[in-house]
C-alpha cells in the first residue's frame, strides 16, 4: 500500500492539542531498514528514561480524525508519527503536548485530516523535556480510518462495560483481563465502552473468595486497596485496569469510544447521593467525589474534547462513514435524583438525559443521513435497576423503569418525548451494558401502554471482568420482550463463572443488513440477530 497522505495536507491541516508543535522531519535514528520498534539507547540508564506505563489508545475515530492518547510516568513531550504502511518510509511527525502532573502525566493528539477507509500505522514515544536524547521506547500501533463515502467496506464495532467491579481486578494466573483479547482476535473496527470503565467504590483485595472455594489472586496497588476519595486514588483506579496486558495489547489496536456511568464516583451516584451513614468514606459530598471522578475520567478516555459552551461535554456523534452513525449519550451528569419516579410532568427532578442532550439527540437523529443510528446508552431503557427505598419505604429507581407498567410518569417522560419526536426515523438500534448480563430486547409499540413511537431493538452485554448478574425484570410502559437474556445461575458469579459478554455489530456494505452477536470472553457466540434497513 502507498500513502496517500500529502505532507502539504498535512502541514496545513493536522494538528495537536495544547499547544503541538508540527514539524516536518523524520524521527532520527529510528526510520532505518532494520529498526524493531524500539528507540535506541542514548547514555543515559533505562530509569531516567521516559515510560508508557499505560501503553497508548486511540479514540473517536470519525471523518478523517483520529485521537492518539499516551501517558508518560514524569515531565516529557509527547511525539506521535504516522503513516499509512508499517514500514514508515514517509512518516508524518507531529510535536505533541508535554505530559506533566496537572493531567497525571496523560497527553493527546488529534489528528485530522487522515485518508478514509485505510489503516493507519502509529509510533508513539517520550523525549525529556530537558534533553531531547533521552526518550522513551517507541510503542508502536495501528487502527483503521473510517469508510470512504463512495466505496464499500464491511463495518465491524463491538461495545460492553462494567470493568474490573465487584473486586475483580487483574488475575494473572487467570489470564488477566481475557475478555480484550478475545475481542481483539475479532478485528473490528472500533469498540464502545458503555461505562462502568472503573468501580471507584470497590476496594479490590489481594484475594477473593469465588464459587467453589476457589481464590481468586489480584494485582493490588494502593490506590485500588480501598473506595476512590482523592484525586489520585481515582486516577490510581483507571491506571490500574491499564496495567492488564490485554487491555494494553487491544488498546493499540482498536480504537475505542468511552462514555461513563455511576461507578467512575460511587455506586448510583446523582448530585443527591447521601454518603452521610457509608462509613467508608470520609469524603461525604458526592460532588466534590463526582468532580474528581469524572477529570479523573476525562484524563486518560481516548476522547476528543470540544470547542463549545460545555468543552469537556461527553455525550457526542461519532460519524463511521456512510452506513453508521453512533451517538454516544450521557445519562450520568444531567439526572436529578433517585427516586420513586413517579411524578406525573417533566421537571428537573424527571431529568434523566437532560433537556439540552435530548434536544440535541433528536436533532442529530433526524438531520442523519447514516443508514444505521446506533445510540450507545450507558443504561438500559426498559430493565429494573433499583436502588434500595426512600424514607416512606418506596422503592427507589437509579435507570428510567420505575416498577410500573402504566402510562409513562418520571424519568419514563423523557425517553417518552424522544421516541415520539423521533418516531419517523429509520433503523435505530439502542446498546447498552450496566447490567452484568447479556440479553436482546424488542420495544414493540402493540405491546406498549405508551405506543406512540416505532419500534426498536435494545441488545445488552457485559461485565468485562467484573461479577455476573441478573437477569432483571422488564417495565411493560414501552413494551419490551426480551427475546433472549443469559445469566449466572448465582447471583455475583466471579470471571471463573465464564458470565462475561461483548456484543459484535456487522453492517453489510451491500445489502446494508445490520447483524448483532452477543459473545462470551472465550468468543463463543451466544445469540445472533440480524435486521434489514428500513427505507427512509
Amino acid at each position: 500500500m502507498t500513502s496517500s497522505l500529502s505532507r502539504r495536507k498535512f502541514l496545513t491541516g493536522a494538528g495537536a492539542l495544547a499547544g503541538g508543535t508540527i514539524l516536518t522531519s523524520s524521527l532520527p535514528n529510528v526510520a532505518h531498514a532494520g529498526w524493531k520498534g524500539h528507540a535506541p539507547m542514548i547514555g543515559p540508564s533505562e530509569g531516567e528514561r521516559p515510560a508508557l506505563p499505560s501503553g497508548i489508545q486511540f479514540g473517536d475515530v470519525a471523518d478523517g480524525r483520529a485521537i492518539v492518547w499516551g501517558r508518560s510516568d514524569r515531565n516529557a513531550r509527547m511525539i506521535v508519527e504516522y503513516d499509512t504502511t508499517d514500514r514508515f518510509h514517509h512518516p508524518l511527525r507531529i510535536e505533541g503536548p508535554y505530559a506533566t502532573a496537572e493531567t497525571d502525566y496523560t497527553t493527546r493528539i488529534d489528528l485530522v485530516d487522515l485518508p478514509p477507509g485505510q489503516t493507519i500505522f502509529t509510533r508513539v514515544h517520550y523525549v525529556d523535556p530537558h534533553d531531547r536524547r533521552i526518550r522513551s521506547e517507541v510503542h508502536s500501533g495501528q487502527f483503521q480510518t473510517a469508510p470512504h463515502a463512495h466505496r464499500k467496506r464491511p463495518v465491524r464495532f463491538h461495545w460492553s462495560g462494567d470493568n474490573a467491579g465487584q473486586g475483580w481486578g487483574i488475575n494473572t494466573e487467570f489470564g488477566g483481563m481475557k475478555i480484550y483479547e478475545a475481542m481483539r482476535r475479532r478485528n473490528p473496527d472500533f469498540f464502545i465502552h458503555s461505562g462502568d470503565t472503573i468501580y471507584a467504590d470497590g476496594p479490590i483485595l489481594a484475594e477473593v473468595r469465588a464459587e467453589n472455594g476457589r481464590i481468586w489472586k489480584n494485582i493490588v496497588t494502593p490506590e485500588v486497596s480501598k473506595v476512590a476519595e482523592t484525586l489520585r486514588e481515582y486516577r490510581g483506579r483507571q491506571s490500574y485496569n491499564m496495567m492488564d496486558a490485554n487491555f494494553q495489547k487491544f488498546a493499540a489496536e482498536v480504537p475505542q469510544i468511552w462514555q461513563w456511568d455511576d461507578h467512575e464516583v460511587t455506586n448510583n451516584y446523582s448530585a443527591s447521593k447521601d454518603l452521610s451513614a457509608d462509613a467508608r468514606y470520609s469524603v461525604k459530598d458526592v460532588n466534590v467525589l463526582a468532580a474528581r471522578g469524572q477529570r479523573a475520567f476525562l484524563e486518560y478516555a481516548p476522547m476528543r474534547f470540544y470547542s463549545q459552551a460545555e468543552p469537556r461535554r461527553i455525550y457526542r456523534k461519532i460519524p463511521y462513514g456512510p452506513l453508521l452513525d453512533v451517538f454516544v449519550l450521557d445519562m450520568r451528569s444531567y439526572r436529578g435524583p433517585n427516586s420513586a419516579n413517579r411524578q406525573t410532568s417533566e421537571s428537573d427532578a424527571t431529568a434523566f438525559l437532560g433537556g439540552a442532550q435530548i434536544d440535541w439527540l433528536i436533532s442529530e437523529l433526524l438531520n442523519s443521513s447514516a443508514t444505521w443510528k446506533v445510540i450507545a446508552a450507558d443504561m438500559p431503557v426498559g430493565l429494573y435497576v433499583g436502588d434500595g427505598k426512600d424514607a416512606q419505604g418506596n422503592d427507589k429507581w437509579e435507570a428510567v423503569a420505575n416498577g410500573d407498567d402504566g402510562p409513562a410518569t418520571g424519568r419514563e417522560l423523557e425517553i417518552a418525548r424522544l421516541l415520539k419526536s423521533i418516531r419517523t426515523v429509520k433503523n435505530v438500534v439502542w446498546v447498552t451494558a450496566d447490567v452484568h448480563y447479556c440479553a436482546a430486547h424488542y420495544y414493540d409499540p402493540a405491546q406498549a401502554t405508551f405506543n406512540d413511537f416505532s419500534g426498536f431493538w435494545e441488545f445488552v452485554a457485559g461485565p468485562m471482568n467484573a461479577g455476573s448478574f441478573g437477569p432483571n425484570k422488564l417495565d411493560r410502559t414501552f413494551g419490551p420482550t426480551a427475546v433472549f437474556q443469559k445469566g449466572p445461575d448465582a447471583q455475583g458469579a466471579s470471571p471463573f463463572a465464564g458470565f462475561q459478554f461483548f456484543g459484535e455489530v456487522d453492517i453489510d456494505p451491500h445489502s446494508r443488513t445490520l447483524s448483532v452477536e452477543l459473545i462470551n470472553l472465550d468468543g463463543v457466540s451466544q445469540f445472533r440477530k440480524t435486521l434489514h434497513p428500513e427505507a427512509g
